[in-house]
């Protein structure tokens, strides 16, 4: 057998063998949940030391790491659990973990953006990041641009006109419509602006398997980690990819000061379902696509949204430069709310829920529940209509989900 030459690993192999030493752990195969709050220190030098450097005035030693403080600071579990998530994202050098998505969403609009500056965003957003601007952000100060996801002249015109723009904000693909924006393209046009906005992309409906948007230009990578880092709606968290340390630097000083680090036990139960994030998301990938291509044909859908069916020049050429699998995410446009509520009224395998990226399909009606919170002029911008019904569909037998759905779907009355 020929020798196999050293280098380096393959991102499935760092998630399991990297940033965790079994001795730390009294020789334990998977690391130990460390519930404490306060770390003790050998001498005081050491304490002003780990002090100094968590507060930034001076920088740790190549290759060292630092005594750990305070649980709110950071804990074992996080660390541990930030090293193994770095090599799911291809091109991050360095990641942090929140106690929920939108905790790190807000945590990086904190850091990065004040007010007076400007953010802009693709809409459709998640309505919790919607109402987050709308509602929190512009009343004291912030300014904001929303551009329809997929309209790449729009946006490009939107960064160039933005004053003091500091961030891009790009939910691709869009939720619930699953509309693609071209990552590279908003990149090179933020690249251009002379306040060089951050480039920031929600890639929770994706993930890091599926999609890597900062091999695509982007400078930050944000996740409800709740979704399909985490698979089995049990918990909620949110994490925070970066290129750049110095970057997260800033992110971490904030995250200290909001005291949103995501507790130990979440840490243990994440870092333990990072191994299975591709085995799980390829699974509802394949199940999502053979649902979609047969359901396109039910003559009760009027239109249906999926990355593999758009009919669209330039979003085939964006799906196709961006991503690798077209996910498990799926839209049926039914005509109006009573045929939506029918059609919800009648799944049997499907729970009516809100969550996505679980182990089990969930269906729910997005004008009514995640993005009821949109002006009816967003809504009507971002495509969320009457009769919009979004799947996310599940690890089940997909022919049980196919039937279960066409039934629901065959009971719709005029």
């Amino acid at each position: 057998m020929p020798h196999q030459k050293e280098g380096p690993l393959h991102p499935r192999t760092e998630i399991i063998t990297r940033g965790y030493d079994p001795a730390l752990s009294v020789g334990s195969a998977r690391p130990a949940v460390f519930r404490s709050s306060t770390y003790v220190f050998a001498t005081p030098e050491a304490a002003e030391y780990a002090f100094d450097v968590a507060a930034g005035r001076r920088e740790a030693r190549p290759g060292e790491r630092c005594d750990l403080i305070y649980a709110r600071l950071n804990h074992p579990n996080a660390e541990i659990l930030e090293d193994q998530i770095v090599p799911l994202e291809l091109g991050a050098e360095a990641a942090l973990v929140f106690n929920s998505g939108m905790a790190a969403i807000m945590s990086t609009f904190m850091t990065f953006s004040k007010p007076g500056s400007t953010i802009v965003f693709t809409v459709p957003l998640y309505g919790g990041t919607a109402h987050l601007i709308h509602d929190f952000l512009e009343p004291i100060g912030w300014r904001s641009v929303g551009v329809p996801a997929g309209q790449g002249d729009m946006l490009d015109s939107a960064i160039r006109s933005a004053e003091d723009p500091a961030i891009v904000f790009i939910e691709t693909p869009a939720n619930p419509t699953l509309t693609m924006t071209d990552i590279r393209r908003a990149s090179v046009a933020a690249a251009e602006h002379p306040a060089h906005p951050l480039v920031v992309v929600d890639n929770t409906l994706l993930g890091p398997v599926f999609q890597h948007p900062l091999m695509h230009g982007a400078d930050l990578v944000v996740y409800s980690a709740t979704k399909y880092l985490s698979g089995f709606s049990d918990m909620i968290a949110g994490a925070v990819l970066a290129k750049n340390r110095a970057i997260m630097k800033q992110l971490f000083a904030h995250r200290v000061l909001f005291g949103n680090i995501l507790p130990p036990d979440e840490c243990w139960m994440l870092d333990g379902r990072l191994p299975t994030v591709a085995l799980r998301m390829n699974r509802q990938s394949k199940n999502a696509q053979r649902l979609a291509e047969r359901l396109d044909r039910h003559p009760r859908v009027k239109r249906i949204f999926y990355p593999s069916l758009f009919d669209d020049a330039d979003q085939i050429r964006i799906r196709l430069a961006q991503c690798e699998y077209p996910g498990a995410m799926i839209s049926l446009e039914l005509g109006s709310r009573e045929a939506a509520f029918q059609f919800l009224r009648s799944v049997k395998l499907a729970h009516i829920a809100v969550s996505l990226g679980g182990v089990e399909t969930l269906v729910c009606h997005p004008k009514t529940t995640t993005h009821s919170g949109l002006s009816q002029q967003e809504q009507d911008l971002a495509g969320v209509t009457d009769g919009l019904v979004r799947i996310s569909v599940g690890v089940e037998d997909w022919r049980d989900l196919l039937r279960d759905f066409e039934h629901a779907l065959d009971s719709i009355k005029d």
